[in-house]
């Protein structure tokens, strides 16, 4: 299957191209870039020469739609809401790596991103690709808006003890950390080196846009609204998400009993691991995969639960969730080009 990606020289679309170019079942189509229009791959990321030789071209839907039956939209939020609509016309399945499709409020997107928000007619389409949840969902779409990358870390930590009941849904608190690629590409004084390098540093405190992301999925895992308190923080390293997670428990409860609860959670999915006690994970430990790995810790003074939650940013976070839905969409295997285990160090 012919597969293209917009917005092509990105960091998630690099990563999307690799894990392309190595799948049983998906085949490299147009790579399209408003900036690099005309100029072969290779040319502008030499480490791709010999292997991906595409010549890059300016979006026309049309010719997408002869060219390529799945697409890949790896561009900034407030963009991909304009393409979309053009592509499913032709027919043409879409995963939307941005945030333009994930919320189900236009007002809430409106305020968070500050833009103009996507038709209600395609928002009522998407559906929200986090893969280990709403896969029965994912299979029958056409147009998937795929998770945010501190999103997916912060959710699959926290859905297990939600979904269970045992969580005081008032005292939910996330502290996030992410590596520099988290920014992306584009150059700004926040991620040049001499800021960055020896320095860690919160950021977007209480104005996050993957806030009402995460409070939208788990109000309604919940049934009932559920506010957290998120903060991000950017440290000097390429790429990686630390999620750390802190949940007052409502009733008693041995960590062995939530460590159970949260196997057999995800039993069924094999990207999501959940480490033994005392085995907390780090980001190098899922650098370059598309695991999720999980550690648990229950105080007992406070009976207060912290979930550690690890991912690669560009792989779970973006592109490799991208893939995953992929294949969940089309019947494959989930693991189709996804089976790496993490570079490691």
């Amino acid at each position: 299957m012919k597969a293209a990606i917009i917005g092509g020289t990105g960091y998630s679309a690099l990563e999307l191209i690799r894990l392309i170019n190595k799948h049983p079942h998906l085949e490299l189509g147009p790579i399209v870039s408003s900036s690099n229009a005309g100029t072969v791959f290779s040319e502008v990321f030499p480490h791709a020469a010999g292997t991906i030789d595409n010549r890059m071209a300016s979006f026309d839907a049309e010719k997408i739609s002869k060219e390529a039956e799945i697409v890949f939209l790896a561009v900034p939020s407030g963009i991909s809401k304009t393409l979309v609509p053009d592509l499913t016309a032709y027919g043409v399945r879409c995963i939307d790596l941005s945030g333009d499709l994930r919320l189900t409020s236009p007002d809430a997107y409106e305020k968070w991103y500050g833009h103009t928000p996507a038709g209600e007619e395609i928002i009522g389409q998407a559906v929200y690709g986090l893969s280990e949840i709403y896969s029965d969902y994912i299979k029958n779409s056409r147009i998937i808006a795929n998770p945010g990358c501190y999103p997916t870390a912060s959710l699959l930590g926290l859905l297990p003890i939600i979904k269970s009941g045992l969580a005081d849904l008032q005292s939910i608190i996330i502290d996030a950390k992410s590596g520099v690629s988290g920014a992306g590409r584009g150059v700004s004084l926040g991620t040049h080196f001499s800021e960055v390098n020896e320095n860690i540093k919160a950021y977007k405190l209480g104005s996050h846009q993957h806030i009402p992301e995460i409070e939208q999925i788990l109000s309604k895992e919940a049934g009932k609204p559920v506010l957290v308190t998120f903060t991000a923080h950017l440290v000097p390293m390429t790429r990686g998400i630390l999620a750390t997670l802190y949940v007052n428990l409502t009733e008693s409860i041995l960590l062995e009993e939530v460590r159970n609860l949260y196997r057999e959670y995800y039993s069924s999915h094999p990207f999501v691991r959940v480490r033994p006690e005392g085995n907390v994970p780090a980001t190098k430990e899922v650098a370059g995969s598309n695991f999720c790995d999980i550690g648990l810790y229950l105080d007992e003074r406070t009976n207060r639960l912290t979930i550690v939650s690890a991912i690669d940013n560009l792989m779970k976070g973006a592109a490799g969730q991208a893939i995953q839905n992929a294949n969940l969409m089309n019947g494959w295997d989930v693991r189709a080009g996804l089976e790496d285990i993490s570079f490691y160090p």
